[in-house]
């Protein structure tokens, strides 16, 4: 099922049907599945990102999501896109924030092929206590300007945007990132609109 107890909660409802990937737009569907209601991205390694991205936008919102990386080199990286656009045909990149994952980007605020850079570095204290090979969960809340990131219910960010211009609403999208092989597996992915 798309959604799981742990986020049975007011106002959340699941983010995709839980039994296909209709709900999404896909550039490159041998890379995507869905298995006992869980999303699955694997990656053989490949050169570029690529992304699973809703058809819905979102602009204030409350997602949360659990997710479990196979990374068989510890050098993979993952996250979820939000607020993001896509990018000039034919690629697949995609511009926006990423509440990001993987090496050296555990918990960390990055800014998807805009400005190119870390926005806020997750404490390394938070990052400490999580088992990177076992089931975690991601909260993304964004209102207006302010958005604050969790892993397992620690922040890890808090920031609010001062650029102006920056787009304040857009899809969410679920990353693969270029490089090394890995397997995601996304559960319980809801979102709450505020």
């Amino acid at each position: 099922m798309a959604g799981s107890p742990a986020f049975a909660q007011a106002g959340f409802r699941p983010l995709w049907n839980g039994s296909n990937l209709s709900d999404f737009r896909i550039d490159t569907p041998e890379l995507w599945s869905v298995e006992e209601g869980m999303i699955v991205g694997r990656s053989p390694g490949i050169r570029y990102n690529e992304f699973l991205r809703t058809k819905k936008s979102y602009g204030d919102f409350h997602l949360k999501a659990e997710f479990r990386m196979t990374d068989p080199t510890g050098k993979a990286n993952s996250g979820i896109q939000f607020r993001s656009k896509e990018t000039e045909p034919p690629s697949h990149e995609v511009v926006g924030y990423q509440a990001d994952l993987g090496m050296n980007y555990w918990g960390c605020l990055y800014d998807e092929s805009r400005r190119r850079k870390v926005l806020v570095q997750a404490p390394e204290s938070v990052i400490a206590k999580i088992d990177k090979a076992a089931w975690n969960v991601y909260e993304v809340e964004a209102r207006g300007p302010r958005i604050v990131l969790r892993l397992n219910g620690m922040v890890t960010v808090e920031y609010t945007e001062a650029e102006a211009g920056i787009e304040q609403s857009g899809f969410v999208a679920l990353q693969l990132h270029s490089g090394p092989p890995l397997e995601m597996r996304w559960r319980g992915l809801v979102v709450r609109e505020l």
